[in-house]
């Protein structure tokens, strides 16, 4: 499997009661695929799974795979946790219409770089199916230098990454420098995707696509063609938009754009997120008019 493109982390939505708004999340599948997506994340951070039951994680995961396979894109299945054990145990339980799985930096316990590339050693062995290794130091705790990364990207079965360290550092310069072939880095914070596409980022996994899909699809032709002055532009419109999306912890104000748009039946979230201010979502649906109609 090589990673290129755009590939969209659904949110979960919910009916107003709570529920999982299975149908809803079918059409939010169908539509970012028809505006070019390059392939679907089910149960990453965005699709809120720490707050799924395990029958509701199945039902999300079921319901994408039956898009994927209807339309010819590949899923990748949010995956992984701080033991080793568990997450093994994960990936080997993965249903088998999941492409490549995506799994996080262990978190919390802060391990050394040499017991983070442990680590994915033994998932890489394990997975039956390729990994994309999750880098987001500001959530996970765990730092990795460019060194790291690269013996990271070195195992077999690693396909790529998911960079998110919330900025343009200099391990995420040196590390773009030297990525072994047939290894991809997507681009993991919405904000700096256009300078890591510019770095060389194959494409992103960027929730801010959920509601400009197409917007997305287009920056990542535009770098991937040499279409400098045009990539600028789009990143430039597309900027604005990320940060009001991320006003507020995420998917809070993804979710309550596609309520106002009608896309999902409720903006709820589930405990300890609580729903976005009418301040944010009023920003968020502005910068989003902002963003223009991409011609093809």
């Amino acid at each position: 499997m090589t990673l290129s493109g755009l590939y969209v982390p659904l949110i979960t939505p919910f009916t107003a009661t709570g529920e999982l708004a299975a149908e809803a999340l079918e059409g939010l599948a169908n539509d970012v695929v028809d505006a070019g997506a390059a392939g679907l994340v089910a149960l990453g951070t965005t699709g809120e799974p720490a707050t799924l039951t395990a029958a509701e994680r199945r039902r999300v995961l079921d319901v994408c795979a039956c898009v994927c396979r209807s339309r010819g894109v590949p899923l990748i299945a949010g995956t992984g946790s701080n033991s080793t054990a568990e997450s093994a145990q994960a990936l080997a339980a993965l249903d088998p219409r999941v492409s490549a799985a995506l799994a996080v930096v262990p978190y919390y316990t802060r391990p050394s770089e040499d017991g983070v590339v442990a680590h994915f050693r033994n998932l890489a062995a394990a997975s039956p199916v390729p990994l994309i290794i999750y880098n987001i130091p500001y959530r996970t705790g765990r730092p990795l230098g460019a060194e790291t990364l690269c013996r990271l990207a070195e195992l077999p079965n690693v396909i790529g990454f998911k960079h998110a360290v919330g900025g343009i550092d200099d391990t995420t310069i040196a590390f773009l420098g030297r990525v072994p072939t047939g290894t991809a880095v997507l681009a993991g914070d919405d904000l700096f995707l256009s300078p890591l596409l510019a770095l060389g980022a194959a494409g992103g996994i960027l929730a801010s696509a959920n509601v400009a899909t197409t917007a997305y699809v287009d920056l990542i032709a535009a770098w991937r063609d040499g279409m400098i002055e045009r990539a600028r532009g789009l990143g430039n419109r597309l900027a604005p938009l990320a940060s009001a999306l991320f006003a507020e912890p995420n998917p809070v104000v993804i979710k309550a754009v596609l309520a106002a748009q009608g896309r999902i039946p409720s903006p709820a979230v589930r405990l300890p997120l609580l729903p976005a201010g009418d301040i944010a979502v009023t920003a968020a649906l502005t910068a989003l008019a902002a963003v223009p109609t991409p011609i093809r």
